[in-house]
């Protein structure tokens, strides 16, 4: 830091200079990404509560009004409208919530948690953090194999993982059949439904196939929820619900020289802004808005599914806006790709995985198609 502080011409420069190395999702050629950008009123509103903070509650009860409403709606949605909760920084603070809360409850001398292979990589941060034995479930089909969870509980565990739109497929367990186990086994069972949580409850609505996975089925404990992924809500902006607020006692802690004396989230200063925007984004579109939004993801999911089996690549049918396909030469073609300006991603497996979000079009589908027409027969 230098002595005298710099014009704000000369600090503006300096920073768009720095954004002109940033990729912009207003270009269409991300597809590597579960994140979007906002919807331009989730903007406004960010700034407008960018000095709130929900760590110190009772100083901002204007705000922490909107967040309770936003855990309400997010709620019903997913099946409780009276669920409890709180806007996190995103689904690893969820998850880690969700999981510390199980791990309280148990009391176990040498807890263990059982998650698909398929979880997302902040179940092992989360385990790693709370000092908890990962067990691995196996997949069939990209999902978890029931009977493999059911073997594998046993008087140590804690939580079962359920995932609702898996990171790399975009695929559902079944939670139906993990819920049942749960109930038997009197076992905590959190769904990490980050990305799935805004695309799986209009999916049958717009007529396609998806298991349900909320606290309409009853082993269902917790929830992780992203609204900056397909919520168009500013980044970042997590969410946790909780099927009975009395969990919230298991991870409670004391603040006393705050104007509320009892917190219950991972991190203590927590930007009002996030529970704002998740509030007026939820509100301004209504399931009308979300239901057109992922309708919109959905065609063009669809649309590049059947024009990649054209062109001879092996492609997963997708359960949501995810979409993974493999050929023979993927290495090369997913290098060719990134070379021409695209951003990709790959699979654990190597397969290339592409994200339909509201920033890709009609016209960055066309454009993928034809460079992938031109690559394919370089490879």
């Amino acid at each position: 830091m230098q002595e005298k502080g710099r014009s704000e011409e000369e600090v503006l420069k300096r920073l768009f200079e720095a954004s002109r190395g940033d990729w912009k999702y207003s270009d269409g050629k991300i597809l590597s990404s579960m994140c979007t950008s906002p919807h331009p009123f989730a903007k406004r509103v960010y700034e407008l509560f960018s000095d709130t903070n929900l760590g110190d509650a009772g100083l901002f009860k204007g705000t922490k009004g909107l967040e309770n409403e936003a855990v309400n709606m997010l709620g019903s949605l997913l099946g409780k409208r009276d669920a409890s909760g709180f806007i996190l920084s995103g689904g690893t603070e969820a998850n880690i919530m969700g999981l510390w809360i199980a791990r309280n409850m148990k009391q176990r001398k040498n807890p263990e948690i059982i998650a698909p292979e398929t979880a997302h990589f902040s179940i092992e941060k989360a385990a790693d953090v709370l000092g908890l034995k990962l067990i691995k479930a196996e997949i069939k089909e990209h999902c978890v194999d029931v009977s493999d969870v059911k073997s594998k509980v046993n008087e140590n565990t804690v939580a079962i993982v359920g995932i609702a739109g898996s990171t790399e497929y975009g695929t559902i367990d079944d939670i139906e059949a993990l819920s049942r186990i749960a109930i038997k086994k009197d076992v905590f069972l959190h769904v990490d439904a980050a990305f799935g949580g805004l695309v799986i409850p209009f999916l049958k609505e717009l007529g396609y196939e998806a298991r349900g996975f909320d606290f309409s089925i009853d082993g269902v404990s917790s929830i992780t929820v992203d609204p900056h992924k397909m919520g168009l809500v500013a980044i970042p902006s997590g969410c946790i619900l909780l099927r009975d607020e009395g969990l919230l006692k298991s991870i409670e802690t004391i603040s006393p020289y705050l104007t509320e004396k009892r917190q219950y989230t991972l991190t203590g200063t927590r930007p009002g802004a996030s529970a704002a925007t998740v509030y007026a984004i939820l509100s301004l579109l209504g399931r009308e808005g979300y239901r057109e939004n992922v309708k919109r993801c959905m065609e063009l999911t669809m649309t590049l599914y059947e024009e990649l089996k054209k062109l001879g690549l092996q492609v997963i049918r997708p359960t949501m806006n995810i979409l993974v396909f493999s050929h023979e030469n993927q290495d090369a073609i997913s290098k060719r790709l990134s070379d021409g300006g695209w951003s990709i991603s790959r699979t654990t497996k190597g397969e290339i995985r592409l994200v339909i979000m509201p920033h890709v079009t009609g016209e960055s589908i066309n454009a993928f198609i034809g460079d992938l027409e031109e690559i394919l027969p370089l490879v």
